[in-house]
């Protein structure tokens, strides 16, 4: 059975009350693949940006000062996360072009948060292994992107290149926050794009990570 919005936006908040202080000095060694999805969304002049599930706010700051011409947006389910986000907007100065809202991946509305109906480039940056009904956000998410626009998405893999003993402590580490690699994101991908051409998904250090990516 799928976990409520309401109860999954108030686990989230009891993960991240206190870690959300320390998070971003924390990840910045083992979310690996961040920085190579913010160089590869590469979005238009004047283009509109989101991004579901964004925490802290670390991943819309360097995006918005990458790409001062666009335009950026993000929501997540928890009320505590959005907090150290917007205090990271606000003191990277970039609060003008950066949204935010609380708002639930299986349900959100853009056109009611943020007067936008659609997006030329949505991701998600380690926050699929995090959703329970994860293909359900990502389809919901696709049906926001313009004609020709991007899904771009890196989280967990299946760490096949990398010693056995090491997979499982990533993986015993990772359970204990309610994190599940989605190893099924090509398959997804596909799926939703109803075209091979359309989806394309690679692993990325020795299988630690996967990046994918749908095109409308």
């Amino acid at each position: 059975m799928s976990m409520s919005a309401p109860r999954h936006g108030a686990l989230m908040d009891r993960i991240y009350r206190y870690q959300r202080h320390i998070y971003d000095a924390t990840r910045h060694h083992y979310l690996l693949g961040r920085d190579r999805l913010i160089a590869d969304l590469a979005p238009p002049a004047g283009g509109a940006v989101l991004e579901i599930g964004c925490g802290t706010g670390r991943n819309l700051v360097a995006l918005a000062r990458r790409y001062p011409s666009a335009r950026f947006y993000g929501i997540d389910i928890s009320a505590e996360m959005l907090k150290t986000a917007r205090a990271a907007i606000a003191r990277h100065g970039v609060y003008d072009r950066i949204r935010l809202a609380e708002a639930d991946a299986l349900a959100f509305e853009p056109g009611e948060l943020f007067a936008v109906a659609e997006f030329d480039r949505i991701f998600f940056s380690y926050t699929l292994s995090m959703i329970p009904d994860w293909t359900g956000a990502i389809a919901h998410a696709a049906r926001h992107l313009k004609p020709g626009g991007r899904l771009q998405c890196v989280d967990f893999g299946a760490c096949e290149a990398m010693p056995r003993q090491f997979r499982r402590l990533l993986y015993w580490w990772l359970s204990r926050f309610h994190v599940e690699p989605r190893l099924d994101l090509g398959p997804a991908l596909r799926e939703l794009a109803g075209s091979p051409a359309k989806a394309k998904v690679e692993t990325l250090y020795r299988g630690y990570a996967l990046s994918g990516v749908l095109t409308a």
